[in-house]
């Protein structure tokens, strides 16, 4: 297919259309997780032309239910539009193809960056690409190549930690995998590098708030892994959502298009993240209007606006071109861009959800991988000296199994896992198990006593009374701590220690004179010096 001809056959309308992103709740019934709306549909597809969706309503769906989806909304393209341009549908596969039911789940980027293992993020990568294709879906926002270095920022657990190089040589690794050298593969999804740049960086570790950069740490902390990531062919980018240095990164011509365009060399397509063109003006107040916010945010360089619930950006888009604010020839650079990620993508050439791509979902070996990930990120902080090792527990021993992590599925799992605070257990498969269930099939019921219940904050986890007599009956007390599943803003803590109810149970339990084993499942490094003696 031509490019240049498409575009010259394409009208103002059209080509803001493509660079229009809206999310599925505009083309779903009120009252329902899934169900499409014809008449919400038609006008997404017809009126404005829309050329990506993204995200998911409420929970994750089954692969069937992906596949009507996709499939309605390429039929409505193909059917009743003047070019058929197809749609190109986004998602967050984040730990795996999170958002499809019955796909495998893999460890968080920093219990990967923890294996040293660039074998299994490779891996992981190939397998989440594969299951979030067999959807139908063939664009992914992963991987997170922010630096970790603001502990308690509320995404900690989606980098792969605080050193640049790491950051660098494991995001490669996904890049190449998710992409497998052909996007038109059915094994392969765009990779989105993200969040370009200095997002992890918060000066308050709130999500999406200011950060403050010296252009030393631009260049050798923050930059790095994005520019091996332009050389690894990241199909596209996602901007960071707050401001470097009192400047919107939206709303910087510096960062978008000095940086990312002419340092880099980056040659692929410019995503805002949730909302954030508007955010130029409701909440960083550098646009006097909404129109002038996406003013701003496209001529700084950017392509595609996740409005998400509107079409704002698409309505007032039009109005700057006529009014000769935003040049034809910089609305042409983005659609070019897009269309050649749609047609590298195969999305002209396939079907909306390929027979071949179907093949590659739920292998029973993926399940292999996962379990291999799992054992590989796990990390063994203190076992005490040789002969005075607790761990491996013993069978013969008794033990009791307390804490808010004992009996819980969401806290083993964490952010964007079904849903996207990854919280709810209701959504998680049936035969997903706790540390209890584990431990009573290793150890047998008989030598587990625990009292936990499933809801992490339930006051009875960390009951002291309880400890304490049923700590006459065991050899061993093994403590579940850490913190509950939670994705993004919700996520901020303003303290990194352990939760005050957490560390008494410490406390009491190596009062108690029995040997103390800490099982800490969490997003982010906690301060546990004072807990670490007693155990």
């Amino acid at each position: 297919m031509n490019i240049k001809k498409l575009l010259d056959q394409m009208t103002l309308e059209e080509k803001v259309g493509q660079m229009t992103q809206v999310t599925i709740d505009t083309i779903t019934e009120e009252d329902t997780a899934n169900k499409i709306n014809t008449r919400k549909l038609s006008k997404v597809i017809l009126k404005k032309n829309i050329g990506s969706i993204l995200n998911v309503k409420q929970h994750a769906y089954t692969l069937e239910k992906w596949h009507e989806i996709i499939e309605r909304i390429q039929d409505e393209v193909k059917q009743k539009t003047r070019l058929k341009i197809p749609v190109l549908y986004g998602i967050d596969s984040i730990h795996g193809a999170n958002y499809i039911k019955g796909a495998t789940l893999f460890p968080h980027n920093i219990g990967m960056a923890a294996s040293r293992r660039n074998d299994l993020v490779q891996q992981a990568a190939r397998i989440t690409a594969c299951e979030t294709r067999a959807a139908g879906i063939r664009w992914n926002f992963d991987p997170v190549l922010d630096v970790g270095r603001t502990f308690n920022w509320s995404r900690f657990e989606e980098t792969f930690g605080e050193a640049p190089y790491l950051c660098s040589k494991m995001g490669n690794e996904v890049i190449r995998a998710y992409q497998d050298e052909d996007l038109s593969k059915p094994t392969s999804v765009a990779a989105c590098m993200k969040h370009f740049l200095g997002y992890s960086a918060s000066v308050n570790a709130h999500d999406r708030t200011p950060t403050i950069l010296s252009e030393d740490e631009i260049q050798n902390v923050y930059l790095p892994p994005f520019a091996a990531a332009v050389k690894s062919g990241a199909a596209t980018v996602m901007i960071n959502s707050g401001e470097v240095n009192g400047i919107p990164v939206h709303g910087s011509y510096h960062l978008l298009t000095t940086i990312l365009r002419k340092q880099l060399n980056f040659k692929g397509v410019a995503v805002s993240d949730w909302e954030d063109v508007i955010r130029l003006h409701t909440r960083h107040r550098i646009a006097a209007t909404p129109k002038e916010a996406v003013k701003i945010a496209v001529n700084a360089g950017l392509d595609i606006s996740m409005v998400p619930f509107d079409f704002s950006f698409y309505d007032y888009l039009i109005e700057l071109v006529k009014e000769k604010e935003i040049s034809m020839k910089r609305i042409d650079e983005s659609v070019t861009r897009i269309l050649r990620l749609k047609q590298s993508l195969g999305l002209f050439d396939s079907e909306a959800v390929e027979e071949a791509s179907k093949k590659q979902f739920g292998l029973t070996e993926y399940k292999t991988s996962s379990l291999e990930a799992a054992r590989a990120t796990m990390t063994l902080l203190k076992n005490g000296k040789k002969k005075k090792a607790i761990l491996p527990l013993q069978k013969n021993k008794k033990i009791l199994l307390a804490g808010p992590g004992a009996n819980s599925i969401t806290t083993l799992h964490g952010s964007w896992s079904w849903t996207w605070q990854g919280n709810d257990p209701n959504h998680y498969p049936k035969n997903v198990a706790t540390i209890k269930t584990v431990l009573e099939n290793k150890l047998g019921k008989d030598n587990v006593i625990s009292f936990t219940k499933k809801d992490f904050n339930a006051s009875i986890n960390t009951d002291i009374k309880r400890l304490q007599a049923a700590a006459k009956k065991v050899d061993v007390i093994v403590l579940c701590l850490g913190e509950e599943a939670y994705a993004e803003g919700p996520g901020y803590s303003p303290d990194l220690h352990l939760e005050e109810r957490q560390q008494k149970l410490v406390h009491e339990a190596a009062k108690t004179g029995k040997s103390v084993v800490l099982i800490l499942t969490q997003g982010r490094p906690l301060i546990i010096r004072e807990q670490v003696p007693g155990a």
